[in-house]
């Protein structure tokens, strides 16, 4: 069914077209620019353009998909760099070159390259929703073809095949394809949800072993400018402890961007020896990027990162930044006149964000596996503000803060996390689990750890007053050991071998301050001058 453009403000066109569903996909003008419906009126409705619009006129031609915003599901989604409407940009790139325009209608997966699919189920078998029909190889990954419904096989076929053909037949006459399509912004099911309980290994030594993520649970990462959000973000893609990444470059800058591209080409996981690009996917939008594409790439890329999950995966997305996101939200709603709340932002943000943040969590799939999603993500409040609307809405409902500051920054002092703002509603969970497997003392370790640098900071204020040699011995030594935790084992340099940092080593690294610590405080107590003891290295 067609339409007409009845009327045009930036992004936000107003279309006659009866029948339409809120939030259904569009086609939009003579050049087929993607569009959503955001808000329904008598005898049409307001469509949100994800293109640039210039050019575009009353009266040109409007075309309903009578299908939600969705995203093309199947093999050849990693290793991929897409869009915030999942179109390939290495595709764009190839016929339009590197800036991208109106693009209309473009295939995201291939869907005449042949995969090798291996039948795990036989013809009259009884399957279940979700369950595994058939299985192909993405790259290392055994990629799942799951089950769209339950019933009986009526017909199935391996071998290679492309995308565009059935592998099977249910008896009810639903074909089986290797690919589908699935809403962005409606949660896939699963069985049920578990409570997060496994660590999640990102390399960084202050979050694993002092704030830490479960697999499943949620963190942000809030920090002003040159606070090193992207370059903390970058390395925990390329390091953490998980199966697949899902990137979201959320409103960043091109450079940023193309520089993160290049290194990542290059980079080995080190968990597997492959190329990490294998296990990642990504999903730009760059701040010279349509803006309302930015607000659905946090759906597009969850949505990917939903699929694989359910396959039985551990996912983490990280997104950078939310911030960005919350501003494309804001500017939409500005277009449609709703009514303002604090800082202009819509009334819907923190309903948005928990329902966004709600699609994390560690499940038991409709097969019967276990899969997580965790989710990473980075906030740039500004003026370093964090009292500001995103950053409280996200604050209410993530599982960790990890907190970036500025002073830290400004003192080459990397990641930049402050370690007294920042906290993880994981820790005592995760530390008990370390502590009965393979790391007994994990938890006074980390005791001893806070506890010495409480007292250096409650000390500040004397030292400022008195000078470090008017502090008694113990005290002085307190705060020698806090600047050795702070250089030797806070702070890591993201383009050296220490960038990753295993739990093994972040271990041994904290015995040793904590045990030198104890030594020269056991020689103090036994009378011997501060200077001799300090001159000491450890046993």
């Amino acid at each position: 069914m067609k339409g007409r453009v009845t009327a045009i403000s930036g992004a936000t066109v107003t279309v006659a077209l009866p029948g339409l569903r809120l939030y259904e996909r569009l086609f939009v003008g003579e050049g087929m620019l993607a569009g959503e419906v955001v808000r329904l009126e008598e005898e049409g409705a307001v469509v949100q353009v994800y293109e640039e619009t210039r050019g575009l006129a009353v009266g040109e031609p409007v075309v309903r998909t009578g299908k939600p915003l969705s995203v093309n599901l199947g093999p050849g989604l990693l290793g991929t760099m897409f869009d915030g409407l999942e179109r390939p940009l290495r595709y764009l790139h190839e016929r339009r070159g590197p800036f991208i325009h109106k693009v209309g209608a473009v295939a995201s997966l291939d869907l005449e390259k042949a995969w090798l699919f291996e039948p795990r189920k036989n013809k009259g078998d009884e399957v279940r929703p979700g369950e595994v029909l058939l299985t192909a190889k993405e790259g290392g990954m055994e990629h799942a073809v799951l089950s769209p419904r339950g019933g009986v096989i009526e017909e199935i076929q391996g071998g290679e095949l492309p995308l565009s053909e059935p592998l099977g037949r249910l008896r009810d006459g639903t074909e089986i394809f290797g690919c589908h399509e699935w809403p962005v912004r409606e949660p896939r099911p699963f069985g049920r949800k578990l409570a997060p309980s496994e660590p999640l290994i990102t390399g960084q030594r202050v979050l694993d072993f002092l704030f830490p993520v479960a697999r499943g649970g949620t963190a942000i990462l809030p920090g002003g400018f040159g606070t090193g959000k992207t370059i903390l973000e970058q390395c925990i893609a390329k390091f953490a402890d998980v199966d697949i990444v899902l990137y979201v470059g959320c409103g960043e800058r091109g450079n940023e961007m193309a520089q993160l591209i290049e290194e990542f080409a290059g980079l080995e996981d080190p968990w597997t020896g492959r190329a990490l690009m294998e296990r990642t996917i990504m999903v730009v939008n760059t701040s010279n990027m349509p803006v309302a594409a930015r607000e659905s790439s946090i759906y597009t890329a969850v949505t990917m990162a939903e699929y694989y999950r359910d396959m039985g995966y551990h996912v983490l997305l990280l997104a950078d930044s939310l911030s960005r996101w919350a501003g494309a939200l804001r500017e939409i709603s500005s277009a449609l006149g709703e009514m303002p709340a604090e800082e202009g932002y819509p009334t819907y943000l923190g309903s948005r964000l928990s329902d966004f943040f709600e699609r994390s969590g560690v499940v038991e799939t409709l097969s019967g596996r276990t899969g997580s999603l965790t989710m990473m993500l980075s906030l740039s409040p500004p003026g370093g503000d964090f009292t500001e609307p995103v950053t409280q809405a996200c604050q209410r409902v993530a599982g960790a803060l990890h907190m970036l500051d500025t002073s830290l920054a400004q003192q080459r002092h990397f990641p930049a996390i402050n370690w007294s703002q920042s906290y993880s509603l994981y820790e005592r969970e995760l530390a008990r689990r370390l502590e009965e497997g393979p790391f007994p003392g994990w938890e006074s370790l980390r005791s001893r750890c806070m506890d010495i640098l409480a007292e250096e900071a409650s000390l500040r204020e004397i030292t400022e007053l008195v000078g470090f040699e008017g502090l008694q011995d113990a005290d002085r030594l307190t705060i020698r050991t806090a600047g050795a935790l702070r250089r030797d084992f806070l702070q890591q340099n993201a383009y050296s071998e220490d960038a990753f940092s295993p739990p093994e080593k972040t271990v041994s690294i904290l015995r040793d301050v904590v045990r030198l610590h104890d030594l020269r405080l056991k020689r103090l107590k036994e009378g011997e001058p501060f200077d001799e003891v300090m001159k000491e290295e450890a046993p």
